[in-house]
């Protein structure tokens, strides 16, 4: 979990903003009294001496996150087969062996349902005592865990799965960019990496196995895009800059992972019988404007919703012009819509997730900071042992919903804070001109984001003719920190492009 700077009046301001955009959307700030209460009494990592729990603590195994990351929910570790093939092992984090279905601290996340990182302050889902302790796969810790075991041959096809619960030990806390620059050839080995015998090899092959993986999904008509989120820069305590965090090699490799564990998840449940939470996302309803996108680079896609020609498109693009790629994948992004939660029911017909392009999805690896992969735990746990599921159909619908709608107020308060961070820091450059790429077109207003501050704002003036992955040239017209509020205005001359 990222450490936040706790000096300066920038920060202290993007705080108080960053509490009431929680209360605004329906989010609790703080832990209620009874959670505090139930927190005191815990002192201890879930443990048991249940026989059927497989102690799995000799392995290699790591994290990879943020560098500045303790909330880790998940470790891998790569044993490789015959033929080629290799077995990938995903631990996740048992946070329900410490809250419990009905507990006050199940009750807080129940509600939040999501851990909402701002540019000025987190608002964990779990207290951190448990996330980035009790119940994080933290250094050189024993803890209990629920194992998604992946056979992937040769080709990186997935073959054999399996899931259980085992003790596991995370040998190396690494990061995403020390990884990542590493296995580019850009930098020395990590010196985590180094002080474990075998994590070098071990890391290797997991990258290995991730592109591969990767290779097949693209295939398979999953969109890969790049999007550039921004993270706060702060100095002295004093924010100066929104930069974007870019993606990279190590993140690809849990990435991958994660979606071959995910998928594993949603079909176990199935097979056993037993209702689920699923992650979906439908076919977009604007397609017809990612059709003009495509054609406007001289590219071609069927009239409907085809996700492998999409995928196929993106991956050309991105070859063709990668430095342009994170604007165009922007504009896909904001045309493909939010995913939600539904309940799925044992041979219901599944709906689908259009981005990952997978009948079969849910979120499972991440239980320390989005409930409903506490939700997909229990009902994962319920089913090793053949017992009765932890929630009613009509229960997993609700909390379906629940979860949609918080993540969407999740997101809202993320944004809403984003755009003061950013506000504050061009409130000095009223009337400067910017390039921009048009992020949003609709009956709330045509939105535009610029990339030095990376930045999004209204565009509220000279808007007539535009959509979304437009290029346009604007103006900065007014700026206002406490609501949020960017607003630019068309510049002279400025055509769509």
């Amino acid at each position: 979990m990222r450490a936040m700077p706790q000096t300066a009046t920038g920060p202290d301001t993007l705080k108080s903003i960053a509490r009431r955009a929680m209360q605004q959307y329906g989010l609790d700030p703080d832990l209620p009294a009874a959670a505090s209460a139930q927190l005191q009494t815990i002192t201890h990592a879930a443990s048991t001496q249940a026989a059927a729990v497989r102690d799995l603590r000799a392995l290699l195994w790591c994290s990879i996150d943020n560098d500045d990351s303790l909330d880790l929910d998940q470790l891998s570790v790569a044993q490789p087969l015959a033929g080629g093939a290799v077995k990938i092992l995903i631990a996740i984090a048992d946070v329900d062996g410490i809250v419990a279905v009905g507990s006050p601290l199940d009750a807080h996340a129940q509600t939040n349902t999501t851990s909402v990182y701002t540019a000025a302050q987190i608002f964990p889902m779990l207290p951190e005592r448990l996330s980035t302790d009790l119940t994080s796969l933290a250094e050189n810790q024993e803890r209990l865990s629920v194992v998604i075991d992946l056979t992937i041959d040769a080709a990186g096809a997935l073959g054999a799965t399996e899931l259980y619960r085992a003790h596991v030990v995370n040998r190396a806390k690494l990061a995403y960019n020390g990884v990542a620059a590493w296995l580019d050839g850009k930098a020395p080995m990590p010196a985590r990496v180094a002080a474990v015998a075998g994590m070098e090899q071990q890391l290797r092959i997991q990258d290995r196995v991730a592109q591969q993986l990767k290779r097949v999904h693209q295939a398979q008509g999953a969109l890969s895009l790049t999007t550039l989120e921004a993270q706060a820069v702060f100095e002295g305590g004093a924010l100066i800059d929104l930069k974007p965090d870019e993606n990279n090699r190590a993140k690809e490799l849990i990435e991958y992972f994660m979606i071959a564990a995910n998928g594993a998840a949603a079909r176990f449940l199935e097979a056993q019988g037993y209702s689920s939470l699923r992650r979906v996302l439908r076919k977009p309803e604007r397609w017809d404007r990612i059709v003009a996108l495509a054609a406007g680079l001289g590219e071609r896609l069927p009239a409907e919703p085809d996700a492998p020609s999409l995928s196929a498109f993106l991956v050309k693009r991105q070859q063709a012009a990668p430095a342009l790629f994170p604007d165009l994948s922007l504009a896909v992004v904001k045309l493909l819509g939010a995913g939600e939660y539904v309940l799925k029911r044992p041979g219901q017909p599944a709906e689908g997730h259009f981005g990952l392009a997978l009948d079969d999805y849910t979120h499972s690896t991440a239980p320390n900071r989005r409930y409903p992969d506490i939700i997909v735990q229990r009902l994962l746990k319920a089913a090793f042992i053949k017992a009765a599921a932890p929630y009613a159909d009509e229960a997993l619908r609700t909390l379906a919903a629940h979860c949609t709608e918080q993540e969407g107020n999740a997101n809202k308060v993320e944004r809403l804070v984003s755009k003061s961070a950013a506000a504050l820091l061009l409130q000095s450059r009223v009337g400067q001109e910017f390039d921009a790429l048009v992020t949003g077109a609709s009956d709330k207003g045509t939105f535009v984001r610029i990339a030095q501050p990376l930045a999004e704002g209204k565009l509220v003036q000279g808007a007539a003719g535009l959509d979304v992955g437009d290029r346009v040239r604007v103006r900065l017209a007014h700026t206002d920190v406490q609501r949020g509020f960017i607003d630019f205005a068309r510049a002279a001359a400025s055509p769509a492009s």
